[in-house]
């Protein structure tokens, strides 16, 4: 027997409600802007800051020296904020990580309150020379891996590890083809949502699988490598399968 159709417009709905109910999945849907709180506001956090911005998103800069983005604060304009890494992880519904990765644990520390249960991007290399042992003990698990320890979240997604800042400013759209920005998470709702804030500055996102799987675009790996020379996603797609 067929169902009502009102008993089926319901049963929509609440597909509706369920995928679309959180903060986090309401910001994904299309045209709806997004809260943005960025942890470390280098070269990487202020090119993905404008890029957000232009794309219609609000977001909140921090730094342990809040002052110094004032400028960058009034160039952005009304959807632009400065403040601390607290104020940045309780305004976003969406947060990027970009700091040296040797503050990755106090980060974890400090702010877990604020970031449980937000999709996080990370964006941070562990690095030997800047951030000493642990870095060896992060690459060897994998950065993506150790992220999710440090910051206690199975919410997070790699992203922008392997792009450098001028590419990000001036290589969104570009023709022929976009440019490829591998990502990798274990949390699907929180991949969608990193694909979606990568299409709209105008790169191809290509989840290359899991966090452990991300360690292949770790800095100094294979994939990191050949995307900072700037692949198509096919290119990307196709580099990543020959990858063991």
């Amino acid at each position: 027997m067929r169902k009502p159709l009102f008993l089926l417009a319901a049963a929509l709905l609440v597909g509706v409600v369920a995928t679309f109910g959180s903060p986090v999945c309401r910001a994904a849907a299309a045209d709806a802007p997004v809260k943005i709180g960025i942890i470390g506001t280098g070269r990487i956090g202020s090119a993905l800051a404008r890029a957000w911005v232009k794309s219609g998103h609000e977001v909140f800069v921090s730094s342990r020296h809040p002052e110094a983005l004032r400028s960058l604060v009034a160039e952005l304009g009304p959807r632009a904020h400065a403040g601390t890494p607290r104020q940045a992880a309780a305004f976003g519904t969406v947060i990027l990580v970009s700091i040296p990765y040797d503050a990755m644990p106090q980060i974890g520390t400090d702010l877990r309150a604020e970031l449980a249960g937000k999709v996080i991007l990370d964006t941070s290399n562990p690095v030997e020379k800047r951030d000493g042992a642990m870095a060896l003990d992060a690459q060897k698990k994998g950065a993506g891996v150790a992220t999710a320890e440090f910051l206690h979240s199975t919410r997070i997604v790699r992203a922008f590890n392997c792009i450098g800042a001028a590419s990000l400013a001036s290589d969104g759209f570009h023709q022929p083809e976009r440019l490829a920005i591998p990502i990798g998470g274990d949390d699907a709702a929180a991949l969608a949502v990193a694909e979606g804030l990568i299409r709209e500055i105008g790169f191809d996102p290509v989840v290359i699988g899991s966090l452990a799987r991300s360690r292949i675009f770790d800095l100094f790996q294979p994939l990191a490598t050949a995307g900072l020379q700037g692949l198509t996603a096919a290119q990307m797609r196709a580099k990543a399968a020959d990858i063991p």
